[in-house]
């Protein structure tokens, strides 16, 4: 080969080596999530929608047999993911690996060793590779019986690390109908967008690709191997301006990135910083947790204590942090920012949460309810309860103790701007039915529906500190033609004053119930109004007569 003829071939392999490295980069989800590796869509056709794998939904994956988890000596193994939410866990080690300085070492007697994956870990769990691992709650009723482990404790609420991009027209979650979301399946990723379809009386369909039909009564899913992934689809597909992709449900730092890269074509409808429905829990091997509770106890005393040192000042521990994700690149202004994603949970909360006392929040059971509901029987034909996962041992070990006395629960709104929450386009609108009695105003409380109604809107409250709820009263416009007739424009507007006087009585009667039947409700967080017959839902009288519920949440 001549001089001229390999440097013609050198630059080819060089060209060809930098292509392929970029397609693998483009495709490679796991350094989607580390700071400063932001996907920028391209509009030459490579980054399309079409190019990502799509993953064919189907039910949860069987895990396989039971095994105890042994130790190697004195040393317990515990694996986690990139997540602040852990810091309390980590910092309490004083790192990763075991060692003399760790907390667990100086008050358990055990080691504690930390591996780092972005794996899903539950088999590794149920067969005893690892003794414990964390997760969120929504994943256990996934799992159901089949999955022998045992939850200890709450270690923190996600609070805006899982998020919603749509496209910028997209202004509420009703307006996904008939649309295409991106996700991960069978995570929080999933648990999330069903959630919130739910609350806005919207069907879910699960798709095999982009290709396929949506279905224009519902909000239909589409999945990808990971949630970073999805967001990548998404950016993609605003990139070609195919529109085929309406949004995305994804986590930090993706959902920061695909807005910036976006070029304004897309926004965060919603995250769950107000949003407490995504709870992450700590999990054990049952079978270790059974044989071993006095290190379950210490790990889990040792986690809530941390946890409470790092609520109090979480700047004086990002750097600690930081070094602990190392591997990820984490600086300290990293861990600061993720720090301010999460609520780490102390013992107080702990009780609460799973005892389902708590006013601001949700608990362990109405959020492994709500997955089991949003995913439906057809996904999770035998669902068991939460009971089946909750061990409360070691909580109540510490509390009787005495150990964490001064600790107290304290959930606040997370406020990021100075806009009251009804200033802006509600989240999402439920037209409900409630039972009034024949031509009153008043609710006819023997018809049990109107109780689980009451409770409806109740847990949109409390799964959201500083929302705001918007009664919005309706009545049948059937006879406006006939009124007309009668009388003429004078009786026409005389009798609409009337229909606005009863539609408001009737929103009324519904705040009045909810405070009745929910002690502790702060009445300010309910608003009504009558809007008599100038909103029909359609032509069916009965449907006309309802309740319109908006839910505004801080954002």
């Amino acid at each position: 080969m001549t001089k001229l003829g390999k440097v013609v071939f050198t630059l080819l392999v060089l060209a060809l080596a930098g292509f392929g490295i970029l397609r693998w980069m483009q495709k490679a989800p796991d350094t989607a999530g580390v700071p400063g590796t932001a996907a920028v869509a391209s509009t030459d056709g490579e980054e399309a929608a079409d190019g990502f794998d799509f993953v064919v939904p189907g039910p949860a994956p069987k895990l396989g047999a039971a095994q105890p988890f042994r130790m190697a000596g004195d040393t317990v193994v515990l694996n986690l993911s990139e997540y602040a939410g852990y810091a309390g866990i980590i910092l309490a080690n004083n790192g990763l690996e075991p060692n003399a300085e760790s907390w667990f070492t100086k008050n358990g007697g055990f080691k504690l060793k930390i591996t780092l994956s972005e794996e899903d870990s539950w088999d590794d769990l149920q067969q005893g590779r690892i003794a414990a691992t964390a997760t969120t709650v929504d994943v256990l009723a996934n799992y159901g019986r089949q999955w022998q482990a045992s939850v200890p404790m709450q270690i923190a609420w996600s609070r805006g690390a899982t998020g919603i991009i749509v496209g910028k027209e997209i202004r509420r979650i009703n307006d996904l109908k008939g649309r295409i979301v991106a996700a991960a399946s069978f995570t929080e990723s999933e648990f999330f967008i069903r959630y919130l379809a739910q609350e806005a009386g919207l069907p879910v369909v699960r798709l095999d690709g982009i290709d396929e039909s949506p279905d224009p009564e519902a909000i239909n899913l589409v999945f990808l191997g990971d949630a970073f992934e999805a967001g990548d689809a998404f950016l993609a597909e605003l990139g070609e301006g195919g529109g085929r992709i309406a949004g995305c449900v994804t986590w930090a730092p993706k959902t920061t990135e695909i807005v910036e890269a976006s070029g304004g074509k897309a926004h965060q409808l919603v995250d769950n910083r107000n949003l407490l429905v995504v709870a992450d829990v700590l999990l054990f091997n049952k079978a270790f947790a059974t044989e071993q509770p006095q290190i379950v106890e210490k790990i889990v005393e040792g986690t809530l204590l941390k946890n409470q040192e790092i609520r109090a000042n979480p700047e004086a521990h990002a750097a600690a942090l930081a070094k602990a994700f190392a591997a990820y690149e984490w600086s300290e202004a990293d861990a600061k920012e993720e720090l301010a994603r999460v609520h780490l949970s102390n013992l107080p909360e702990n009780l609460s949460f799973f005892r389902g006392s708590i006013g601001e929040a949700g608990s362990f059971a109405s959020a492994f309810q709500s997955a089991n509901l949003a995913y439906g029987a057809e996904l999770l034909p035998r669902p068991v309860d939460s009971s089946y996962f909750a061990d409360l041992k070691a909580l109540a070990a510490i509390e009787s103790s005495g150990r964490l006395a001064g600790q107290v629960a304290s959930i606040e709104p997370v406020k990021t701007s100075q806009q009251e929450p009804l200033e802006a386009d509600p989240l999402l609108t439920r037209d409900i039915r409630f039972f009034f009695l024949p031509n009153d105003h008043r609710l006819d409380m023997a018809n049990p529906e109107n109780a689980r109604l009451l409770g409806d809107v109740n847990r949109l409250l409390g799964v959201s500190p500083g929302s705001v709820v918007l009664l919005r009263g309706h009545v049948d416009d059937a006879r406006r033609e006939e009124f007309r007739q009668q009388g003429g424009e004078t009786l026409l507007r005389s009798l609409a004053l009337k229909a606005i006087e009863l539609s408001t009585k009737r929103a009324e009667e519904v705040k009045a119930r909810l405070l009745e039947l929910h002690a502790g409700l702060d009445a300010s967080r309910i608003e009504t109004v009558g809007r008599g017959w100038e909103e029909p839902a359609g032509k069916d009288s009965d449907l006309n007569r309802r309740v319109e519920v908006q839910w505004f949440t801080l954002e």
